[in-house]
C-alpha cells in the first residue's frame, strides 16, 4: 500500500510530517480526555449514572453550537494559529482539574464546564485543521494525506483508552489528566514548526454576522453538485448510526450475554477495523473511483453492521458476529470517509473551507443528538434488536444519495487549481 512507501511525496514533506506528528499526539490526547473525564467523575467524585450522561452531553454538545460560528472565525484567521490556540486553551482548561483536586475543591460542575469548553476548542481545532491541510500540501496528495492522518487517528482510537487506564492506575484519577494536557502542549509545539503558507485572509468591509456565515457555508455546499449529496448522505448515516449509541452496550451485555471485558474487546475491534480501512482507502479509490468507493464502502458498512442485530446461536458465534460487524463496519466507514473529506477540500472554495466544514459539524452534531434520542425511544418501545435493525436499514439507504448524483461518475479527486469565489456569492 502507498502508505508504507517511504518514497512517497509526503514522506519528504517536512511541513506535513510536523502536522502529522501534532495530530498524532493530539488524537491520543483527545482519547485520553474522553475516557478521563468519566474516570475522574467516577473515581474522584463518585458520580451517579445520570451525572455521567450529563457529562457526556456537555462534552459533545459544543459541536452543534460552536459549528454555527466557528467556520467564519476560522476563515478570517490564520488556520494554524487557530489550531495552536485551541491546543493551548485545552492545556489550560484541563490543568484546572488536577489543580482543583489538589486543593480539594473539584466538583461535577467544574467537570461539566471544562468538558464543554474543551469540546468547543476541539471543534475549532478540527475545522481549522480541515481548512489548513489543502494550503500545506498539493491537491494530488490530499487523499494520501488524509489516509495517513486516518491511520494514526485509528491507532489512537485503539491505544488511547488503554493509555488512559494506565495513567489513571499510575497517577490516580484527576492527576492523570496531566497526561492529556501534555499531549496538547506537544501538539502546539509541533504546529509552531509547521510552515504557514496560507492564502491571504478575507478582509470584509464589515464584520459579517454569524447567520450570514452560516448562509454562505450552506449555500456553498448546496451549490456544489459533487458535495451536496455527501451532506444528505452524512446526515442520514449519522442519524441512523446514532441509534447504536444508547443501545449497543445494553444489547451486547443483556441480550447477547457478553461480559464487560468481552464487550470492551469487541468495541476495540472497531478501532482495528478503522486502521485497516485507512490503509485500504487509497487502494479502493484508485480501483473504484471516488464515487464507486463512497457507494461500495457505504453499502459494505451497512452489510457488516447487519451482523449486529442478526447475532444468534451460541455465545462464541454471537460474539464473532458482533466483532466482525465492528471490524468490517468501521473499516469500510473510514475507507469512504477519507475520499469524501479529500473531495470537499479539493472542490470547495479554499477561503470558505471553515464555513463549509462548520455546516458538516452542525449537521453531524444535530443528527447525532436526534438519532440517539429517537433510537433510545424506539429501543424502549420495540426492543434493542429491532431498533438496531431499523438503524441498519436507514444506513443502507444513505449511499443512494450518491448513486443518483454526478458524484457516482467521479473517478479521481479533481486536480485543478483551488476554486475561488466572492465571499457571500
Amino acid at each position: 500500500m502507498s502508505f508504507f512507501r517511504p518514497s512517497g511525496a509526503l514522506w519528504k514533506h517536512a511541513g506535513f510530517l510536523r502536522l502529522w506528528a501534532a495530530q498524532t499526539v493530539s488524537s491520543f490526547g483527545a482519547r485520553i480526555a474522553r475516557e478521563g473525564f468519566a474516570m475522574t467523575a467516577i473515581l474522584s467524585i463518585h458520580a451517579a449514572p445520570w451525572e455521567l450522561g450529563l457529562l457526556a452531553a456537555f462534552a459533545r454538545g459544543p459541536g452543534i453550537v460552536v459549528g454555527f460560528f466557528a467556520g467564519g472565525i476560522v476563515d478570517r484567521t490564520q488556520r494554524r494559529r487557530v489550531m495552536i490556540a485551541s491546543d493551548l486553551v485545552r492545556v489550560l482548561l484541563i490543568l484546572t482539574i488536577p489543580a482543583a483536586a489538589w486543593l480539594g475543591v473539584l466538583t461535577m460542575l467544574q467537570l461539566y464546564a471544562v468538558a464543554a469548553l474543551v469540546g468547543a476548542a476541539s471543534v475549532f481545532f478540527d475545522i481549522a485543521d480541515h481548512a489548513f491541510l489543502p494550503s500545506l500540501i498539493e491537491r494530488e496528495n490530499l487523499l494520501d494525506g488524509n489516509a495517513k492522518l486516518g491511520v494514526t487517528d485509528s491507532i489512537a482510537e485503539i491505544g488511547g483508552p488503554a493509555l488512559a487506564g494506565t495513567l489513571y492506575q499510575l497517577l490516580t484519577a484527576p492527576f492523570a489528566m496531566l497526561g492529556t494536557s501534555l499531549t496538547y502542549l506537544v501538539s502546539a509545539l509541533f504546529l509552531l514548526t509547521v510552515p504557514a503558507k496560507e492564502m491571504p485572509l478575507e478582509k470584509p468591509g464589515r464584520q459579517p454576522r454569524w447567520y450570514e456565515d452560516i448562509a454562505v457555508g450552506l449555500k456553498t455546499v448546496l451549490d456544489e453538485p459533487l458535495v451536496r449529496p455527501t451532506l444528505w448522505m452524512t446526515i442520514v448515516f449519522t442519524g441512523f448510526g446514532a441509534f447504536f449509541s444508547p443501545l449497543y452496550l445494553m444489547y451486547g451485555l443483556m441480550e447477547i450475554g457478553m461480559s464487560p471485558a468481552l464487550m470492551g474487546v469487541t468495541i476495540a475491534m472497531g478501532g482495528v477495523g478503522a486502521l485497516f480501512g485507512a490503509l485500504l482507502s487509497t487502494t479502493m479509490t484508485r480501483s473504484l473511483g471516488v464515487g464507486g468507493t463512497v457507494v461500495t464502502g457505504g453499502f459494505l458498512y451497512a452489510a457488516f453492521l447487519l451482523l449486529t442485530p442478526l447475532a444468534a446461536g451460541p455465545l462464541w458465534l454471537r460474539t464473532a458476529m458482533m466483532m466482525t460487524g465492528q471490524f468490517g463496519g468501521d473499516a469500510f466507514a473510514l475507507a469512504f470517509i477519507i475520499p469524501l473529506t479529500s473531495l470537499q477540500q479539493a472542490v470547495l472554495p479554499r477561503q470558505l473551507l471553515g464555513r463549509t466544514r462548520g455546516m458538516f459539524s452542525v449537521a453531524n452534531g444535530a443528527a447525532t443528538v436526534i438519532g440517539a434520542l429517537v433510537g433510545g425511544a424506539l429501543g424502549a418501545w420495540l426492543g434493542a434488536r429491532q431498533t438496531l435493525g431499523i438503524s441498519v436499514a436507514g444506513i443502507a439507504a444513505a449511499p443512494l444519495f450518491v448513486v443518483f448524483s454526478p458524484l457516482i461518475r467521479l473517478k479521481e479527486i479533481p486536480g485543478e487549481e483551488a476554486k475561488t469565489q466572492p465571499v457571500g456569492a
